[in-house]
């Protein structure tokens, strides 16, 4: 997997702030960024969060280029709607000797990945024999959801929030979890006070809602609190 943030808003937590202050004071546009420094800025974003006035942190977008995953992962990904995404297309792109992605409980085990590679040769050679004679857009209907794929996927912070909320839970499988985090890690690095307290519901609210299938951790995070 490799994870890549490509762009985000200049200076986003400022613009958060500032969007914010038109909320609470009667200055005008044209004076939003006076006096803004960073202690000003932090006050305002720390309300904000507090407060749960999210709106202010859709101004603010962030673009991540993602490969090295598999279409069970992008077909969970666009479930998160409030994004927008752009992803290589098995229809024009040739899947001739295609890459897949091993799960890990699949590579721990030494029969169940005899079975699963010698599958994946299988589907392969199928592959190229249906694109010999149909079109590739019709060739493609045989292929694993473990195919290899990559896409470029922008959110918005407030989106972004809640994409963690859902997939660095331990109850996400595995493959988006990892995703998640790792794209947790790099809009830290951008928006630290934003993103500060973001991941699962138990770290962001400290609550779970998995109720029977929760994984415990709440029981934790809550003692630490």
């Amino acid at each position: 997997m490799k994870v890549s943030l490509l762009s985000y808003t200049d200076q986003p937590e400022k613009k958060v702030a500032a969007a914010a202050r038109l909320c609470y004071s009667p200055i005008g546009a044209d004076k939003l960024l006076e006096d803004m420094d960073d202690g000003r800025t932090q006050e305002f974003l720390s309300k904000l969060i507090s407060m749960g006035h999210l709106s202010p942190l859709e101004h603010i977008s962030f673009t991540f280029a993602i490969e090295g995953v598999s279409r069970v992962l992008s077909h969970q990904m666009v479930r998160h709607r409030i994004a927008s995404y752009s992803q290589k297309s098995q229809r024009y792109v040739s899947e001739q000797d295609f890459q897949y992605i091993v799960p890990p409980a699949i590579k721990e085990n030494e029969q169940a990945l005899v079975l699963y590679r010698e599958q994946m040769s299988v589907i392969a050679d199928a592959y190229a024999e249906l694109a010999k004679i149909v079109a590739k857009e019709d060739a493609r209907y045989i292929l694993p959801s473990a195919c290899e794929t990559k896409f470029v996927a922008t959110f918005n912070a407030r989106s972004l929030l809640n994409f963690f909320q859902h997939r660095c839970c331990r109850r996400a499988q595995w493959e988006i979890r990892q995703l998640a985090d790792e794209m947790l890690s790099q809009v830290r690095q951008v928006a630290p006070v934003i993103f500060q307290k973001a991941g699962a519901a138990c770290v962001s609210q400290g609550v779970c809602y998995e109720g029977a299938m929760s994984c415990g951790r709440i029981k934790n995070v809550v003692t630490r609190g």
